[in-house]
């Protein structure tokens, strides 16, 4: 059975903070992430909007583009106002022949604020949840519709971040929300990662590798720091470099015959953590530990 092993371009170039790797050109991270082995790579803000540029550029660089982050404000919006300010980055989707799309709700995001604590995030409160997820749904039939899969990102700093978020929201959300399943924001909000996996294999339908440096950790949660200091101190890594054991992840996944695509993404301050020297790193981990499961690349 083969996966498919892709990167982003966060490493390179941060969307949310643009003075880290503004300078650096998309080329130059779609020929090093190709250089480094991988086959695909993910919608980010360097990326031109126009899709015939786009398109043009990934084949240059013989890449794919699975997918890529959409900031959604769904908790204060109807599904017909989302609806509409999804059209741009769907149809990008459409003419790269992207496979998911990936939905995040910023509402009252903290994440890209440096003066807000972790535990400042915004929390659902018990009355709205039934309604947020019932838009979720309306949403992920209309994706499907279209032939590109919600796919959910649970995330530090926002409305699903735990363990008991996630239970929650995959509890009340259809057969065609799918999650996308994050090891390092999962780590990062103390959740058990493997007992997640084995729970929702068969609605993950996207999944990003990103590692976790622990001592960074535990200074991020001791200390109640903000999400952006967090991964400016470098609380995350690529695979093989932090604390996290892919292999049992990767038997779960196998077993169950996942055979979508793996994204590495780690956002670190590219001065300090050198994207083209870590994407090798992370890539040769994971092609090691991928082919010890029984995968092929």
């Amino acid at each position: 059975m083969k996966i498919k092993l892709g990167i982003a371009p966060i490493a390179w170039s941060n969307d949310d903070m643009p003075e880290l790797g503004g300078d650096t050109p998309i080329e130059t991270c779609l020929k090093e992430a190709s250089e480094a082995g991988f086959i695909g790579i993910e919608l980010g803000g360097k990326f031109p909007r126009n899709p015939g540029i786009i398109k043009y550029l990934l084949e240059r660089f013989q890449l794919q583009m699975p997918g890529g982050w959409y900031g959604s404000l769904l908790r204060s919006r109807s599904v017909a106002d989302e609806w509409t300010a999804m059209q741009d980055h769907l149809n990008l989707l459409k003419i790269v022949n992207g496979e998911v799309f990936v939905f995040a709700d910023v509402s009252g995001s903290i994440q890209g604020d440096a003066k807000k604590s972790l535990s400042a995030r915004p929390k659902l409160e018990n009355e709205e949840w039934k309604n947020y997820c019932n838009k979720i749904n309306e949403l992920s039939n209309r994706l499907n519709d279209t032939g590109i899969t919600m796919s959910y990102h649970e995330h530090m700093g926002t409305i699903i971040q735990s363990e008991d978020d996630v239970d929650k929201f995959m509890e009340l959300t259809n057969e065609k929300t799918y999650l996308l399943y994050d090891t390092g924001h999962l780590i990062f909000a103390q959740a058990d990662i493997q007992r997640v996996l084995k729970n929702y294999i068969n609605r993950i339908n996207h999944i990003h590798c990103k590692d976790i440096r622990k001592d960074i950790l535990k200074k991020s949660l001791d200390n109640n720091l903000s999400f952006r200091n967090s991964f400016l101190d470098g609380v995350f890594t690529v695979p093989g470099d932090g604390c996290i054991d892919y292999e049992p992840l990767l038997k779960i996944i196998y077993e169950n015959n996942y055979n979508k695509w793996l994204i590495i993404e780690a956002e670190q301050d590219p001065q300090k953590a050198n994207p083209f020297e870590y994407a090798k790193i992370g890539y040769k981990y994971l092609e090691k530990t991928i082919t010890s499961v029984g995968y092929e690349l």
